[in-house]
């Protein structure tokens, strides 16, 4: 009977610890870095940095998502009661071995690539780390640093096959990098009153909605500027400018939606649109590498 507790509570441990690492998103970032490597590559990578460097992306997100879940417990027990740590599918401690090990292993992954990707794992995990206990609550500090560990995996995929940075993957991170920033001050322009009642200092909340969707518009305006380099360079074909030409089309009009109205609605449907041109962002730069 004890030995049937055991397992139940096993299972019940690993199914929260599954829900927690939110596994659509970390699959979303070890594809990242895949895209990448195909990108800046122009062609399929050894297995071992096809393994690795997406390990190392789904982990340290794994790893993030839960210390998220830690650092948030309180205010989850109000506002999602449902969610595996303040419904009691997993404990506070459980949770946080979890995301040490996940980091963990995440770095150890990194190692056999080389030391330059080492180096960039632990400072995306450091990062994630800094963000989930202190960044939030820092307006445009918080939206950078969350900006940069979402962006790093795109830096990473080149670093893995390059152990350098060419022009590329500087443009693949900086495009993920400055839209990010604007989508998260977008977001905050669609949570205002909740961050105004917690405290988190976002653009919306300590300049006003409209200074903050001026913001927004040109962090989204920013990687138009920067996505014709590649081809302009000779890193990447015809292909990716067709492509990109349609990423670009999007970051525009988005600019101008949030300009336009600075409503809850209209802020979410905003930061849905730029994670469908990040998508197609990384079909771009992967029809490139594959075609040039």
């Amino acid at each position: 009977m004890t030995q049937q507790k055991s397992r139940s509570s096993a299972t019940t441990t690993l199914r929260a610890l599954a829900m927690m690492i939110r596994p659509v998103n970390c699959l979303m970032m070890g594809f990242a870095v895949v895209v990448g490597e195909v990108a800046i590559l122009g062609g399929i990578p050894t297995p071992m940095q096809l393994v690795l460097g997406f390990s190392v992306s789904f982990l340290l997100t794994a790893s993030s998502m839960i210390h998220n879940d830690v650092i948030d417990l309180e205010i989850d027990r109000i506002n999602a009661p449902q969610r595996p740590l303040p419904s009691g599918m997993v404990s506070r401690e459980r949770a946080l071995i979890a995301s040490a090990f996940f980091g963990i292993t995440g770095i150890l992954a990194a190692l056999p690539l080389s030391w330059i990707a080492a180096l960039i794992a632990i400072l995306t995990f450091a990062s994630s780390y800094a963000y989930n206990t202190k960044g939030k609550r820092l307006g445009i500090v918080g939206n950078v640093m969350v900006a940069f560990c979402i962006a790093m995996p795109f830096l990473f995929g080149g670093i893995v096959v390059l152990s350098t940075i060419n022009v590329t993957v500087a443009a693949f991170f900086l495009l993920a990098f400055l839209s990010n920033i604007g989508r998260e001050i977008t977001k905050g322009i669609a949570d205002v009153e909740g961050d105004r009642t917690k405290g988190i200092m976002t653009i919306a909340v300590s300049s006003g909605e409209k200074k903050a969707s001026r913001l927004a518009a040109a962090f989204y305006i920013l990687p138009v500027m920067i996505t014709p380099l590649p081809y302009l360079l000779g890193d990447l074909g015809m292909l990716y400018l067709v492509v990109v030409a349609a990423v670009d089309a999007g970051f525009i009009y988005s600019s101008l939606s949030i300009l336009r109205s600075q409503t809850k609605g209209a802020a979410l449907s905003v930061k849905r649109q730029v994670r469908y041109w990040m998508l197609l962002a990384m079909v771009a730069f992967l029809l490139g590498g594959i075609a040039k």
